[in-house]
């Protein structure tokens, strides 16, 4: 069993290099329809996009203990390796390909990327869009890429390597995938519905969310967790460094939804600058407000909350009513966060407080706030008279997490049977990046030099 592992993921890697030898070279489409500064937008949000899972890898490295920095980084950022190969194979097909009765996307539409570089810039059942169809497939890739890569959060310092890997492409195909295909190919049986989500409320932190309480519901509790031991971040700036470029990159997720150089861009990038602000604020206060000091973490991770938050619906709402979203997302994650720390439930780094519930608010406010005068194709929110949308987006809600929770509980479990999902006790005492990696996380030396000696203060 263990040989078949260490073969099998390079087999699998081999047979898809071999097989792709045979695809078939395409011409690249060109239309009068693209627009220049469309395609200029694109390629940037994409860029910006990307830079979120280094930023994502940062952020989660910076809060773990320093045993375990390396291999939570990894984790991360090895999705963009797995995603990026699985979604020209068949992730995009799954997703955006032609749609089979509204749940998934037939795979061999465009298997291989068949079609995609040389195919009309439009999608079965959509309008025509300004930008080639292969940017519109390498755009939202890099959503599939950063989905499975922030429930790492909530299972990391003893989960296995291999085991996660595994995990990435069972979610990517039979979480992610349908996800997409139901919210936002025109012929998705949510998108026909009615609900709205205009970045990934739902198709990104909700499932991930849903995923990490999962991971940490079948993986159970850490050691240092069951003995109570308080873990000090590894490093605080990191956290910071992660955050800047978790916001940087989240303009192009959000503005990028808009696909286009247009007011709609600039709509969304601002509500989404206005609610991270409202929110890592909000979450300081509200900190201070209950005793405690005002910290970097707290900050940090009440931006990243309203980032959440305001996705499904940036480019639906107004900037005015982005303040109230991200302030009233932080401190209920905040609370969440709080009586989690109660319970036995060990979420490692608080993914299912700040991304699932925060993901949970943003598509309820979607549906209390969204406007028709922000965009034509928005449905007037409950605070405008839309009762009946907001019942629909409560539908969908239901529908993704019931199915995103089920789902992954039940991948961790099959994964769990094939091969052991968690690392020895041993392996996890001497932390995951030394058994798992054979790396260490070195820190360096503070010196504080007087006329006659030196000495070390700290590790920093």
């Amino acid at each position: 069993m263990g040989n078949t592992i260490r073969v099998l993921p390079f087999a699998l890697l081999a047979l898809v290099a071999i097989a792709s030898i045979f695809a078939p070279q395409q011409a690249l489409f060109t239309s009068e329809q693209y627009v220049g500064a469309d395609i200029a937008w694109l390629l940037m949000a994409t860029a910006l996009v990307f830079l979120m899972t280094p930023g994502l890898a940062f952020f989660y490295g910076g809060m773990v203990h320093r045993k375990n920095v390396i291999s939570t980084m990894i984790k991360s950022m090895v999705a963009a390796g797995i995603v990026s190969v699985l979604w020209v194979v068949v992730g995009y097909s799954l997703s955006f390909g032609e749609s089979i009765g509204g749940f998934i996307g037939n795979p061999s539409t465009h298997l291989f990327f068949k079609g995609v570089a040389s195919g009309a810039p439009q999608l079965q059942g959509g309008s025509l869009m300004t930008i080639p169809l292969l940017l519109f497939a390498f755009y939202q890739l890099m959503f599939a890429i950063i989905t499975p890569g922030l429930v790492v959060g909530a299972v990391a310092e003893r989960i296995k390597f291999t085991a996660y890997v595994l995990f990435i492409l069972l979610f990517s195909l039979l979480v992610y995938a349908p996800l997409a295909h139901w919210t936002w190919h025109p012929m998705g049986f949510l998108f026909k519905m009615g609900v709205l989500d205009f970045a990934g409320g739902t198709v990104v932190h909700i499932s991930a969310g849903c995923a990490a309480l999962a991971g940490a519901l079948v993986l159970k509790r850490r050691h240092s967790h069951l003995a109570q031991e308080e873990i000090p971040p590894a490093n605080i700036p990191y956290v910071l460094i992660g955050t800047g470029l978790l916001w940087f990159g989240w303009f192009g997720f959000n503005a990028g939804s808009a696909l286009g150089a247009n007011a709609l861009a600039v709509s969304a990038l601002t509500t989404t600058n206005t609610a991270a602000a409202s929110a890592g604020l909000s979450w300081m206060f509200f900190d201070v407000l209950r005793g405690k000091k005002p910290s970097v973490l707290g900050f940090c991770i009440g931006a990243v909350v309203g980032l959440v938050a305001i996705t499904p619906s940036a480019g639906f709402v107004g900037v005015p009513q982005s303040i109230f979203i991200g302030f009233i997302a932080s401190i209920i994650s905040n609370l969440a966060v709080y009586y989690k720390s109660k319970s036995s439930l060990d979420d490692t780094l608080d993914v299912f407080p700040c991304h699932g519930v925060g993901g949970i608010v943003g598509m309820i406010l979607t549906g209390v706030f969204a406007s028709n005068a922000v965009n034509a194709a928005a449905t007037d929110g409950l605070l405008y008279g839309g009762f009946a949308f907001f019942l629909t987006q409560l539908k969908g809600l239901l529908i993704v997490t019931a199915y995103s929770f089920t789902v992954s509980f039940g991948i961790f479990k099959f994964i769990n049977f094939v091969l052991p999902l968690r690392v020895s006790h041993e392996d996890e005492m001497a932390g995951l990046d030394a058994s798992q990696h054979n790396e260490k996380y070195t820190q360096g030396t503070l010196l504080v030099v007087t006329e006659d000696r030196e000495e070390v203060v700290e590790n920093v």
